[in-house]
């Protein structure tokens, strides 16, 4: 009797070991599924490496373009073109603000401060941007001829960010940040008519 006793008790811990263990693996594997799926799935459908690139860089383009909206007072001639410079910056500088929030949010670092003509080679040609040379033969210029240069770089500095934009609109996943390059798009393009109006 004795030893049908420890018998039985052996066999009642076996199981319970065996029932114990089942259920501690079936719950670790079920926790780390549950805690992997969201934090991957969540990102993905948040943004993506476009819309953080697009991010960085229309930062660094909207940087330049405030550079030369804050040259236009005591040198341009045309209150047209001082009207222009002002809303350019107050249109500009709150879009920087969202960027860079967005970039936080995302874990990513914003471009370095932004200098008037400074080297943003990894943006790539054909952005609009332009050269030290450039920014530094403009800020020389004054009245008319001011003007004048002044309407044709941001002409070419729009067509860039219009460009930067429609490719991310292809490329991003993030529906704020594809929607901005929409409203960039949008501004930018009746911006460039205006100007091109005051060059004739």
């Amino acid at each position: 009797m004795r030893k049908s006793l420890i018998v039985a008790g052996f066999a009642t811990v076996a199981l319970v070991a065996g029932c114990g263990g089942g259920n501690d693996m079936a719950g670790m594997q079920h926790d780390s599924t549950t805690a992997s799926t969201p934090a991957s799935g969540g990102q993905a459908a948040d943004h993506n490496d476009h819309d953080v690139q697009f991010a960085q860089e229309m930062i660094a383009h909207h940087q330049q373009a405030l550079d030369m909206a804050e040259m236009v007072p005591g040198k341009s001639t045309n209150p047209k073109v001082t009207d222009l410079a002002k809303r350019i910056e107050a249109a500009q500088d709150p879009e920087i603000k969202t960027m860079t929030a967005w970039l936080s949010k995302w874990g990513a670092s914003p471009p370095a401060s932004s200098m008037p003509g400074m080297d943003h080679g990894s943006m790539g040609s054909g952005n609009g941007m332009m050269t030290a040379e450039e920014m530094a033969k403009l800020g020389q210029a004054t009245g008319a001829e001011f003007d004048r240069m002044w309407t044709e770089m941001m002409i070419k500095h729009h067509e860039g960010a219009i460009a930067m934009a429609k490719t991310h609109i292809e490329k991003g996943s993030n529906a704020e940040s594809k929607k901005l390059a929409q409203d960039i798009i949008t501004a930018q393009q009746a911006e460039i008519t205006e100007m091109q109006g005051l060059l004739k």
